[in-house]
């Protein structure tokens, strides 16, 4: 687990790499006294998470996490600070914590053995199944995640996939899981003639389409288990879709 340290004030930064490497097995790859600096560091590295103090020369903390939280593959955040008024804000950008100085030992070493945690069990997401041979699909379920627990699910109550940044979240009637693959890869695991991909973003059962409406610029809309769900077939997929469905 790779990890940063930005903060302006050498004793601070010193006392948390020293709770760091007695306390965890992160890697500290980086240690900054100003926003600009990791801007441009994490532009170029990946890391898992940053400890980041909010009054921070050149790009305050605040600032760089609305910046972070805008990309594609967002690193956790944890911010260590004297100020509790950013607090509302932080919950708004999904923060992983908000510790405010001057800090317990039992709470820093809490917050590093939750965020530890967290981060394994997303890097140790298993490839998922069904495993394809020579005869075709040996099972019909697939392995997804919800609520940090495996769950295992028939693929034909699945209703479609939507992706979303690092992830492929999956519906069924009522859940709502996850998987760490992109949407091709699931399509690929899926592998079944009744999905079909209707937009880059969306894979749906085609055999859980309850409406298919006429919608802007000669596409469709689909209308999915008592139109609980809604997606729209993009403009060059709408051929495709309409020799599937007979239109």
């Amino acid at each position: 687990m790779k990890v940063i340290i930005v903060e302006d004030e050498f004793p601070a930064r010193k006392e948390l790499r020293y709770f760091i490497e007695n306390n965890t097995k992160m890697d500290i790859v980086g240690e900054f006294d100003n926003g600009l600096d990791v801007l441009n560091f994490i532009q170029e590295n990946n890391v898992d998470a940053i400890f980041l103090d909010i009054n921070i020369p050149k790009l305050d903390g605040m600032l760089l996490a609305r910046t972070v939280n805008k990309f594609e593959q967002k690193p956790k955040i944890v911010f260590i600070t004297a100020y509790e008024n950013y607090a509302v804000e932080s919950f708004k950008l999904e923060i992983f914590d908000y510790i405010l100085k001057p800090y317990s030992e039992e709470r820093i070493i809490s917050m590093l053995h939750k965020l530890e945690k967290s981060c394994n069990i997303a890097h140790e997401e298993p490839k998922q199944v069904p495993i394809k041979g020579d005869k075709g699909r040996v099972s019909n379920k697939i392995n997804l995640w919800k609520d940090n627990k495996i769950y295992i699910v028939n693929i034909d109550d699945i209703y479609y996939c939507e992706a979303k940044e690092r992830y492929t979240y999956i519906y069924t009637k009522n859940e709502e899981y996850h998987i760490r693959e992109c949407i091709s890869d699931v399509e690929k695991i899926i592998n079944s003639n009744d999905f079909f991909k209707c937009h880059r973003s969306y894979l749906v059962n085609l055999l859980k389409i309850e409406e298919v409406v006429p919608w802007f610029n000669n596409t469709y809309l689909l209308k999915l288990n008592d139109e609980k769900y809604e997606m729209t077939v993009s403009r060059s997929k709408v051929k495709h879709f309409k020799e599937l469905m007979n239109i």
